[in-house]
């Protein structure tokens, strides 16, 4: 399975209450073991927290392949990808899977007025003091002119 531009739509499913069968929510694979979409399984995984307004990095991974899945609320993903910058936007509404390979520079972008929450998937492990991320900028990027989508 591969991601076109870094991305992959995911499955929902409605799911339903046993005595009416009315439609009571969703369910959203992120993944399953047979679908073969990573190049090493998980090795972590975690839920980050982006609050209103605020941008996590840029920053890059120099050791982990990284997956992402907006939870709650609504990102922006901005990838660095060699000279050009891909935005992605995702919502728990239109559930996307965002692959950042390592070496790549992100950052996060919640714009909306509510704490957003990432799913994050890693092929390696986060350990304290493990040096594996590295601050990045984007000088050339037009932080304001996501910031007003």
């Amino acid at each position: 399975m591969s991601f076109e531009n870094f991305q992959k739509n995911l499955e929902k499913y409605p799911t339903k209450d046993t005595q009416d069968a009315h439609i009571n929510g969703s369910l959203t694979v992120i993944w399953r073991d047979w679908d073969k979409i990573f190049h090493e399984h998980p090795k972590m995984v975690y839920v980050s927290s982006i609050n209103p307004g605020e941008i996590k990095g840029p920053h890059t991974h120099l050791k982990r392949d990284s997956y992402f899945s907006c939870i709650h609320g609504k990102v922006t993903f901005v990838i660095k990808s060699k000279n050009n910058y891909v935005e992605i936007e995702s919502d728990s509404e239109h559930p996307n899977l965002i692959y950042v390979p390592k070496n790549m520079a992100s950052a996060h972008v919640n714009n909306s007025q509510d704490i957003a929450r990432v799913l994050v998937l890693a092929n390696i492990a986060w350990k304290p003091n493990d040096n594996e991320m590295i601050n990045t900028i984007f000088e050339d990027y037009d932080w304001e002119n996501l910031r007003s989508k």
